[in-house]
């Protein structure tokens, strides 16, 4: 079925690359013009484990997009930064006419200490990009969906970290766990606008936040440069279906369906796109 959701208008944060942006050419493929934010640029706390996107990467997003015949705005702003995120979006709004999805998708991954190691930075960190930041993009975009009065769809990027425990990774489990009450919440009070919130969770996805060597370390410590041959095996381990990882479009066909009219009556949702992780 083509043209899912055709003349609409999609808001996804941290669109540079990796999910982001698999979700950005996903809708524009079924007819959504973009309005995309990324920080486009590192998180000191975060490079120690993987670099951050950069306005390249933003600029290779808007290429992918326009590629498709579909209209794209695109913004280097920080989810931290209410201001700046809600200038961004009542920006794109301005140009496009309107916003019909939210993908809350902007997040980071700080690992490998247990819980009362972790310092103050790095759970500041966490919570206030993965946690704020996604406040921040609902608070913004609210507004707009409720003025509008035709619904709309906001669907937040969690994790299989924000349905289970996950040892040495207190802040980024915390947080992906904050936003599903974040989702239940908002989908109760957005309800009476037949605006619809779900989540979507991950499992191990094949992007740069796990393919890199301080991922890799965490799952094979005894290893001094393990590699992604070397990591491979064992992230088949984690999964039930006989897969290491998942693809960015894997999660971009969820959050598609959750924006679509094909999920007209769906809300409150935690959509796993795990492999069957949560199971094991």
């Amino acid at each position: 079925m083509a043209g899912r959701v055709e003349g609409k208008v999609a808001f996804i944060t941290g669109a540079a690359r990796g999910q982001g942006r698999s979700h950005a050419v996903r809708l524009a493929q079924e007819g959504a013009d973009i309005i995309a934010v990324d920080i486009c640029e590192d998180v000191p706390g975060v490079t120690r484990f993987y670099q951050g996107a950069t306005e390249a990467d933003l600029a290779e997003t808007v290429e992918q997009v326009e590629a498709l015949d579909r209209r794209i705005v695109a913004t280097k702003a920080d989810v931290r930064d209410y201001e700046a995120l809600k200038e961004a979006l009542d920006d794109g709004v301005a140009q496009l006419g309107r916003v019909d999805i939210v993908s809350a998708n902007a997040g980071i991954f700080i690992f490998g200490d247990q819980s009362h190691l972790v310092s103050e930075q790095d759970w500041r960190d966490v919570t206030d990009i993965n946690q704020t930041g996604v406040w921040h993009t609902c608070k913004a975009a609210i507004p707009h969906l409720i003025e509008q009065g035709t619904g709309g769809s906001i669907v937040i990027t969690s994790s299989t970290a924000g349905l289970k425990g996950t040892p040495n990774v207190a802040p980024y489990t915390a947080s992906k766990h904050a936003v599903v009450g974040l989702m239940r919440t908002l989908a109760l009070e957005l309800a009476p606008h037949s605006i619809r919130v779900n989540t979507v969770h991950p499992t191990s996805v094949d992007t740069g936040m796990i393919q890199n060597e301080a991922t890799y370390r965490l799952f094979l410590p005894d290893a001094q440069h393990p590699t992604r041959d070397d990591a491979e095996p064992i992230f088949r381990t984690i999964n039930a279906l006989p897969v290491p990882w998942v693809e960015p479009v894997d999660i971009s066909n969820a959050v598609l369906f959750l924006a679509s009219d094909e999920s007209r009556y769906v809300t409150g949702l935690e959509l796993k796109v795990d492999a069957g992780y949560t199971i094991k």
